[in-house]
């Protein structure tokens, strides 16, 4: 007989675990109201749809240019205190974006200066963060902390967009500025507080580190094939939430409740998912999970680009959030899964950087799309390369097998 698959919430047994992913919340909660008050306050100072599709690329451009530097730091230094580094750094220019915005000194360059500042903080704090989950937890119950990680994330995104839109109508774009500069406070008392036992990382030189880290990766066919499945999402999905903002505005002349309206049922479609992908993943393997939930993405990008309707809309938004965080989920834990412990911060930055930069290149070239020609071209666009991508890879590129390269048990 099998052994039973470990509780969806048994990693909120481990102290540690429970009061950083509480924090995180909160956290995350902010920067989904910060996310939500820069893109809509760039679609008042700007008509153009790059620089409003900028304002998401301008979060992930640093993971890609940065990511790789932030893992070999993540795996040379302690990661508690790399992780306290990003959050004072966050916190710092979130301030100074509230007091510019206050000041109404704020341009859409200096608001993209400030969304690339925060996403480097974003990129320090992404591998140490990932990689520190293994100190968090047993092994046996990794993929689940993983699942729940993934699931704070999206709960902040089902609840943080409403919200923002919220308190933008009410008392403005600077106070959610403010809210979020705020949130970065539980978190950072939560690690201050957390001395988990480590072994004393083994220093190496930064070039000889990120050399290590690329030769595995490039090396391992199972990481290599992850990596090729997380460009090519990447690309084809970064199209809806960067245009989302020109949608609300432009094709259902709504406001920025609506859009966070949008948002939030993305995020609601997130955790919908998250709650059940672990026994999908173990039921029909990683494979089928990320091309079905690729092909899903494609599919809700149609009434996107094809109606004017907010409830079609919210419908295609959540049903995109549960396939968002299907795939991504799933390619985390394969990473992970397969990443000796003493280069996973390397590993997982490889990951985000990859991932992540392929977003922005995506967000870029939709943008750039819907400029020249119009947002449903870019969105049918997006869509098709979801649907070519995903039926191509399954056969050029496809995901690890369950035991195929499998570091952790």
């Amino acid at each position: 007989m099998s052994p039973e698959p470990p509780s969806a919430f048994a990693p909120f047994r481990y102290p540690a675990f429970r009061a950083i992913w509480i924090a995180n919340l909160a956290s995350n909660m902010g920067s989904m109201i910060q996310s939500v008050a820069a893109a809509w306050l760039m679609t008042e100072l700007t008509e153009s749809h790059l620089l409003i599709a900028l304002v998401q690329a301008g979060a992930t451009i640093p993971i890609m240019l940065l990511g790789i530097f932030a893992g070999a730091i993540a795996d040379n230094f302690d990661r508690r205190r790399v992780m306290l580094a990003a959050q004072t750094g966050m916190l710092i220019v979130s301030a100074a974006l509230t007091l510019t915005t206050y000041m109404d000194a704020i341009t859409p360059l200096t608001l993209l200066f400030f969304t690339l500042a925060v996403g480097c903080g974003t990129a320090l704090n992404g591998p140490a963060w990932q990689a520190s989950v293994r100190l968090q937890v047993g092994p046996k119950d990794l993929p689940q902390a993983i699942a729940l990680n993934t699931i704070a994330f999206n709960l902040a995104r089902s609840v943080g967009p409403a919200l923002g839109g919220i308190l933008i109508s009410i008392v403005g774009t600077a106070a959610a500025f403010g809210l979020n500069a705020m949130s970065y406070v539980a978190l950072i008392v939560v690690l201050l507080r957390w001395h988990p036992e480590t072994v004393p990382p083994r220093r190496t030189p930064m070039l000889t580190a990120i050399a290590a880290g690329i030769r595995f990766c490039t090396h391992s066919d199972p990481v290599r094939r992850v990596l090729i499945r997380g460009f090519a999402f990447g690309v084809g999905a970064a199209g809806f939430q960067a245009l989302l903002p020109s949608l609300v505005r432009d094709r259902l002349h709504g406001t920025e409740i609506v859009y966070g309206l949008c948002l939030a049922a993305f995020g609601a479609g997130s955790i919908f998912a998250a709650l059940w992908i672990g026994g999908a993943r173990r039921r029909w393997g990683s494979d089928r999970v990320v091309t079905a939930a690729s092909l899903i993405f494609a599919a809700a990008m149609l009434p996107v680009a094809l109606t004017a309707s907010l409830p079609a809309l919210m419908i295609a938004a959540f049903v995109a959030g549960g396939a968002w965080v299907s795939t991504l989920t799933t390619l985390n834990v394969a990473m992970q899964l397969r990443s000796p412990e003493e280069i996973l911060g390397r590993c997982l930055s490889i990951y985000q950087a990859v991932t992540f930069g392929a977003m922005a290149l995506g967000a870029y070239t939709l943008g750039l799309v819907a400029d020249l020609s119009s947002l449903p071209a870019a969105i049918l666009g997006s869509a098709g390369w979801l649907l070519l991508s995903a039926l191509v890879l399954r056969f050029v590129a496809p995901m690890p097998r369950r035991d195929e390269g499998r570091i952790l048990p």
